[in-house]
């Protein structure tokens, strides 16, 4: 099969989603791959690498004609004029928050695969982990930055100094994101409180930040009373609840931000799926934040583009195997042998085949769908 790997186009996207290795060993498996010229230039992977490890390297644009496409982040405005019908997107689809998008797609006539919601055996999400654990990690830098007097921040010090108190961070979930967040925030001294609804994961955290020599608080989340004091007293709030092939809940609500203290700082990792605070809207990399009730907020989607090296050779790891089942099994019985695979299918041929996504969209749920061991729920 041929494969396509374009150039990202979203605002400070610097990742690409397969490297030189696995071009390698898609192409001894007998595949084509075609390779957008710059497209692993920002993440270190040069077109003379790409082309040693097999690829053909093509002009802009030529790399959506090939039947399957590979990508990092969801197609861009700039990008719908190059879907052709029947051609698979995988990547990160993002649909669920963009009704505009939806629609482009599905009148595209295209198949949309989303990193976001493929599980493995498990029930894991394979693919989104590796970077919901980078973005964990930056999460608290974020929040950092943003607390300084020349991001409008209130000019706290994260860590504090001598005898000044270090930050009080909340933590919105506990699951990949959050757990990363709340162990780099112990880290740096904070005194870090979680909120997350389940119990088991919250003690897991809590005795894995122990073992590190840390300690963190942690509180099953009901919102209202006790939550909301503990976000409005936070110097920094973090976001990291997620709700795979949905949504994310709005949990803070706009008289709690207005209630926090002027200047300190929302980090909203989730706002691909909308995020978690009604005041929180989607920033780019080149312009992170914004105030809203005195707050700073930082929602940038693709946090983990800044560090653009190592979260490609994250995401291509994990990425590779399922491109290579696509390529040599061909789509529809890749997602008919691999319900975790199928999983992920957002869109098929015009139609919306994931529960979720319809509830979100008001778009009906079809059927049709290519594999009978598994139905998106």
């Amino acid at each position: 099969m041929q494969i396509g790997l374009p150039r990202e186009s979203k605002d400070g996207e610097r990742r690409v989603a397969l490297v030189p290795d696995g071009v390698r060993a898609l192409a001894a498996s007998g595949h084509i791959v075609v390779v957008e010229a710059g497209a692993g230039v920002a993440s270190g992977f040069t077109d003379d690498a790409y082309r040693a490890a097999g690829a053909t390297i093509v002009d802009e644009g030529e790399a959506w004609a090939s039947p399957l496409i590979v990508k990092v982040k969801e197609v861009q405005r700039g990008e719908c004029v190059r879907l052709r019908v029947g051609t698979t997107i995988f990547g990160f689809a993002q649909l669920n928050r963009d009704p505009q998008l939806l629609a482009a797609v599905l009148e595209a006539g295209v198949r949309v695969i989303a990193y976001e919601t493929v599980r493995d055996a498990e029930g894991r999400l394979p693919l989104l982990a590796p970077m919901s654990r980078i973005a964990g990690r930056l999460a608290p830098l974020a929040g950092a930055r943003a607390l300084q007097n020349d991001a409008g921040g209130n000019g706290t010090l994260v860590t504090g100094v001598d005898d000044v108190p270090a930050a009080r961070v909340v933590v919105l979930g506990a699951g990949n994101v959050g757990g990363e967040a709340a162990r780099i925030a112990a880290r740096l001294g904070c005194d870090v409180q979680v909120f997350s609804r389940g119990e088991a994961r919250l003690a897991h955290l809590s005795a894995a930040v122990a073992r590190e020599g840390h300690a963190i608080r942690t509180s099953v989340l009901a919102e209202g009373g006790a939550f909301d004091d503990a976000v409005a007293a936070a110097d920094l709030v973090i976001g990291a609840v997620l709700e795979p092939g949905t949504l994310s809940p709005k949990l803070v609500r706009r008289d709690v931000v207005r209630a926090m203290r002027p200047g300190s700082a929302l980090v909203d990792v989730g706002i691909d799926q909308g995020g978690i605070a009604d005041t929180s809207r989607m920033t780019s990399l080149s312009q992170p934040t914004y105030v809203a009730e005195g707050v700073v907020h930082y929602a940038v989607p693709n946090m983990p583009a800044l560090v653009a090296r190592t979260a490609s050779l994250a995401l291509a790891n994990a990425v590779l195997p399922c491109v290579a089942k696509l390529a040599t099994l061909g789509v529809a019985q890749a997602l008919r042998s691999d319900p975790g695979l199928a999983a992920g299918v957002m869109v098929w041929d015009g139609e919306v085949v994931h529960a979720g996504l319809a509830r979100d969209s008001g778009r009906p749920l079809a059927h049709r769908f290519p594999t009978n061991a598994w139905v998106a729920t």
